[in-house]
């Protein structure tokens, strides 16, 4: 049961942001603070995850990937109350009733500062409890649930446009100079951001554009993804305005913003300075993995990127830990902090870099 139960971290990890919204003042903050405690430190401490069970009830586990759009939505929802003047669904009287705490009046007292960390807590929530479900959901494309599902999610950071580019673009075009996802040496992530936000929305379209002219429909239509998911993300906006004005729209527009650029942050750290000729059959080796424990419960296995990349059409549970592959400095949340120093991220990525070279030449033969 405990490896069924291990990928709830990311439901577990909204209950301190709950709280924090709830009690308010600097208490908001507890949401970002746990996130960043529990991830890092537990990897930190934990070690790794080299198990590769068998799973009899997958269902359970995909049940675990459908929940993230409800929690998403109450993510959503106690961020507008937090900046709302009103009490919608009578959250503050029912918490009152419930256990005698006036959050109401708490609601009044925040100051523009404590909603900082809030907005950076609930973007890297986004992140988790949005992108990564979606990231996997988006892969099986034959199921148009998981599709919708997917997509809905990712509307939370303005960025279904991801269900495109990654899936046809990414995946094919992986360390190679077409990719907007891998960064090349000695780029640092602040320009990656910039440059794989507006060059992988390039790609998107031009790839909704191809498939579109090959069943003969219209790009400017109702058929159209990219602009089916530009509109799921306004309606998004939209509600976000109804239910708190501008203070809402803003702090939705920046927990997006932020959370949009986590996901390049990522990209960033799982490929960075890989090359592969593009007529190279991808490999194992042609992505950073990590098996750290923590990192790898609550990202649905993302970090066994390198299985990932060499067989994508694999559920995430079925994904192999791979501990010979290339691997980051630490887990993924800790190797997103160190990439935020450009410097220090360049230091220790260089003498991994050299191994590389070493070992996954364009005539090595696997991982």
């Amino acid at each position: 049961m405990l490896h069924y139960l291990k990928f709830c971290v990311f439901q577990l990890l909204t209950v301190p942001f709950f709280i924090g919204i709830s009690l308010g003042g600097w208490w908001m903050a507890l949401g970002l603070g746990c996130l960043l405690l529990v991830i890092v430190g537990g990897d930190l401490l934990s070690g790794d995850d080299h198990t590769e069970p068998h799973y009899r009830h997958p269902w359970i586990l995909n049940g675990l990937l459908y929940s993230s759009l409800p929690l998403i939505c109450l993510v959503f929802f106690m961020v507008m109350w937090s900046v709302s003047n009103q009490d919608w669904l009578g959250y503050g009287q029912w918490l009152h009733s419930w256990t005698g705490y006036d959050a109401l009046a708490a609601r009044t007292l925040n100051q523009w500062w404590h909603y900082v960390p809030l907005c950076f807590g609930a973007a890297l929530l986004v992140s988790m409890v949005g992108t990564i479900p979606a990231h996997e959901l988006t892969h099986r494309t034959s199921k148009p649930l998981a599709m919708l599902t997917g997509r809905w999610l990712l509307a939370f950071s303005w960025d279904t446009s991801f269900s495109i580019e990654h899936v046809y673009g990414h995946h094919r075009y992986v360390g190679t100079p077409r990719d907007p996802a891998t960064a090349p040496r000695g780029r640092n992530v602040y320009a990656h951001i910039l440059h794989s936000t507006l060059a992988g929305n390039l790609s998107a379209w031009k790839l909704e554009q191809q498939r579109l002219r090959r069943q003969q429909q219209k790009v400017l239509g109702i058929h159209n993804r990219f602009l089916r998911g530009i509109a799921m993300s306004l309606s998004l906006s939209g509600l976000a305005y109804i239910l708190a004005g501008w203070q809402g729209l803003l702090m939705f527009s920046l927990s997006a913003l932020f959370a949009k650029a986590a996901l390049e942050v990522v990209n960033y750290i799982e490929h960075y300075g890989i090359e592969r000729p593009i007529n190279q059959p991808v490999k194992p080796y042609h992505s950073w993995n990590s098996t750290k424990k923590i990192s790898s419960w609550a990202s649905f296995n993302l970090t066994r990127h390198s299985h990932h990349h060499a067989r994508a059409q694999l559920p995430f549970y079925q994904l192999k830990p791979y501990p010979d592959a290339p691997d980051l400095p630490t887990g993924y949340l800790g190797s997103m902090l160190l990439a935020l120093i450009p410097p220090l991220w360049f230091r220790m990525m260089a003498p991994k870099l050299k191994r590389w070279d070493q070992l996954y030449n364009q005539n090595a033969t696997g991982c």
